[in-house]
């Protein structure tokens, strides 16, 4: 029982990522554009999962996927149009699909009637694009091959491959291969317990019939009397004698065949064309291929023709699996991944963490050695520390994800917006290959959910306000990802219409989030937008009107760690930035200290440090001290002021300046006591351990054991916009008082 849970819960894992693939491909699924590797790639994701469902069990399961595959198949076969309502009905198939999944999963039934309006609409376009009846396919003149079969896995050479053998080369002297051609034959004999895993022979028989010119034959000799017959057994098998072009090789035959290799025989023999320069008899000899032992279909590669007119062409060595499972042929089925419980991974995580905070322990205890001694102690801390650095990153690849996975729903959500609202809109995707953090890149699907739908909602204006304004009908929101200063960088784009700024404000005042009279900034009008509660449909929606949304963007990308910013132009559209840690489990940071207290910068944030003269500070009358650096003006900031720190250094002249760059590119000046040097330190979330803090990203151990605050550089910009964060001067202050100059300060 333990061991069909492991194997029940690998199938439902792979399901997911199926019922995904579907979904994208449905996604891309479009009337006049149908791609048939799309096509296919859906109806093998949906085969799978029946398949899959069948071997367990799951009946009403097994049901609606064999009426949602049934389509799937009409469409690749053509015979049912591609329509928009096609593929809004197939998306709610996915959809209940993944619902049926749910309720395996649990083990519970589904209520009764969940399926039946989704099976009645497929059941619809079937029925609307049925196909036509076929004529019966040709039967060859050669006389009807006497049905052998060997049950024997080790019967390659014995009464089945002769049997074949003697098959085509009947047919061959009745029919040589056309010049060009190939021709296979393919004994097909499924166990009779085939349909109860869900799969259907009659999909496999088309697919053969897609490769080329296929000559099917049933056989009915295992076909018991009605009396005996039961009607969920399989009691038939064919022979399938395929012309197909030479670019129909080994791998699109083993295709075919591919999920249901366990539950079958099959012998495959492939007949090479006659040599073109010869002017004998063609040769016809066929190469037979006896079955491998499942889950491989295995079929030799045709033969080349002899040099010698004539001869026999030399028969292929059967492709068997060896007993130890090596041999050349085999090298191709070789996994190079493996499924590891996302549990295991935390731990690894974990333990890594621990190792850092170890490793650094040691390191501030040996820094107390006198020195010059203990060297090879000191060498040895050294590749420690190097091989700690290069297991934390190791580890840390092992769960980053690509944001794909992420991006990929986001075409769904789109396509519905667009259809709510009435709009016409492109979505484009740019960076899905970026990886980041499986903790990160679950957290970003609500996020960006609430962002799209308020750029197609609010930012996008509908096909004719647009083509009034010179704009084309549809609008494009544009979806980017990308690595940036040690972070990963998110980007929403719109061309709409940009924020309504004076719409914005007032509603604002209306709703008591901003006193009457109150002059903001563009910027800080707006920032609104995420304030709880705010705003401006003039109606409730399906989408939005209730305040519920941004506020909710911004309080999640806070969590991680994150800020959010919003850039506007009026007629041209909005911008939204999401910047996220690459991780949240180590960073690498540089130490300092402000009177007593310890925090941790993040090195991708230093530019550099110095201690500045008298000549380069300056203090803007009623806004902040400013600092000359590389030819521009920088703010400074007194740490010890924001966080209340006394004993702290507070002239400039006599502390340290640290230069900090955000991602935007704004700089700032942090005023410290000393740099204490650089440190692996493992992130602790501050806010789930106590509460957030303003400036503060998360905490950390020092090697000391001490908890130390990691700085948000963006969160220290803001507080001291807030804030007069200049120190208290003394009349010997080296900072001179200058008038407010016309530039704004950074």
């Amino acid at each position: 029982m333990e061991d069909l849970s492991r194997f029940k819960q690998t199938y439902f894992d792979e399901s997911a990522e199926l019922l995904e693939v579907a979904e994208a491909g449905l996604l891309r699924l479009t009337p006049g554009e149908v791609d048939s590797d799309e096509v296919n790639a859906i109806f093998r994701a949906v085969h799978s999962i029946k398949g899959g469902g069948g071997a367990f069990g799951f009946t009403e399961l097994v049901a609606f996927a064999h009426e949602f595959e049934t389509v799937m198949d009409g469409v690749r076969n053509n015979t049912v149009p591609v329509t928009t309502e096609l593929v809004d009905t197939l998306i709610r198939a996915n959809d209940l699909l993944g619902q049926m999944l749910a309720y395996a999963r649990e083990g519970d039934p589904a209520p009764a009637g969940t399926t039946d309006g989704t099976v009645a609409a497929l059941r619809r376009h079937l029925s609307g694009g049925a196909p036509q009846a076929q004529a019966p396919a040709p039967v060859p003149s050669a006389p009807a091959p006497a049905p052998v079969y060997a049950d024997d896995e080790d019967d390659e050479a014995g009464l089945f491959g002769d049997a074949m053998a003697a098959i085509a080369a009947a047919r061959a002297e009745e029919d040589p291969v056309p010049p060009g051609k190939l021709r296979w034959t393919i004994v097909f004999r499924p166990r009779s317990d085939l349909l109860m895993s869900g799969n259907e022979p009659a999909f496999m028989l088309r697919a053969l019939r897609r490769l080329g010119d296929a000559t099917v034959e049933c056989h009915t000799d295992a076909l018991p009397t009605l009396q005996n017959l039961e009607a969920e057994l399989l009691h038939l098998s064919w022979t399938v004698t395929l012309i197909a072009d030479a670019d129909v090789d080994l791998d699109k035959i083993n295709d075919v065949f591919e999920f249901v290799a366990d539950d079958c025989d099959i012998r495959i023999t492939a007949e090479a064309p006659p040599p073109v320069s010869s002017g004998t008899s063609p040769v016809t000899d066929p190469v037979p291929v006896a079955a491998a032992a499942p889950p491989a279909v295995a079929v030799a590669t045709p033969e080349a023709p002899p040099k010698t007119p004539g001869a026999d062409a030399p028969k292929a060595e059967a492709a068997r699996p060896r007993p130890n499972g090596g041999g050349a042929e085999h090298a191709g089925l070789t996994s190079h991944t493996i499924r590891v419980d996302l549990d295991k991974i935390d731990r690894l995580v974990n333990m890594v963490g621990e190792m850092v905070i170890t490793q650094a322990m040691i390191a501030e205890h040996v820094r107390e050695l006198p020195p010059g001694e203990f060297q090879e102690l000191l060498e040895g801390l050294e590749q420690l520390a190097q091989h700690t650095r290069e297991l934390r990153e190791s580890v840390m690849s092992i769960r980053a994800q690509p944001v794909s996975s992420v991006f990929s729903r986001m075409p769904r959500l789109v396509r519905e917006c667009a259809a709510t609202t009435g709009k016409e809109v492109q979505l484009v995707t740019s960076g899905e290959t970026t990886e980041v953090d499986k903790t990160v890149v679950e957290n970003l699907v609500d996020p960006l959910t609430h962002m799209i739908r308020n750029s197609i909602d609010h930012g996008l204006e509908g096909p004719e306000e647009r083509e009034r304004v010179g704009k084309p009908r549809a609008g494009t929101v544009h979806l980017s990802a990308q690595h940036r200063s040690g972070r990963i960088v998110i980007e929403i784009t719109d061309n709409g219409r940009g924020i309504n700024r004076p719409k914005v404000l007032s509603k604002a005042i209306e709703k008591g989030l901003v006193q009457p009279g109150a002059t903001l900034s563009d910027e800080e009008i707006d920032n609104l937008i995420f304030l709880p509660g705010f705003s401006t449909a003039d109606q409730v929606s399906n989408l939005s009107g209730r305040g519920v949304g941004m506020d909710v963007v911004r309080r999640n990308i806070t969590s991680l760690g994150g800020r959010i910013g919003v850039y506007s132009t009026p007629g041209e559209g909005s911008r939204f930035v999401l910047s996220l840690p690459l991780t949240l489990a180590v960073l690498d940071g540089m130490v300092i200290s402000v009177g007593e207290e310890r925090f941790v910068l993040p090195l991708t944030n230093i530019v550099e440090s110095l201690r500045p003269k008298a000549a380069d500070l300056h203090g803007l009358v009623g806004k902040c001290d400013v600092m000359m650096a590389r030819g521009e003006y920088v703010r400074l900031v007194y740490l010890h002021q924001l966080f209340g720190i006394p004993g702290a250094v507070a002239d400039p002249t006599r502390a340290l300046v640290v230069l900090v760059e955000t991602e935007d590119g704004a700089r700032l000046g942090l005023v410290v006591d000393e740099v204490l040097g650089q440190q692996q330190v493992v992130i602790k979330s501050l806010e789930a351990n106590f509460r957030r803090l303003d400036g503060v990203a998360a905490a950390t151990i020092l090697g000391d054991g001490r908890v130390a605050l990691i700085l948000d550089v963006a969160g220290l910009r803001e507080m001291s916009r807030h804030m007069d964060s200049r120190a208290p001067r003394p009349p010997s202050s080296p900072v001179a008082a200058l008038p407010a100059p016309a530039l704004e300060p950074v």
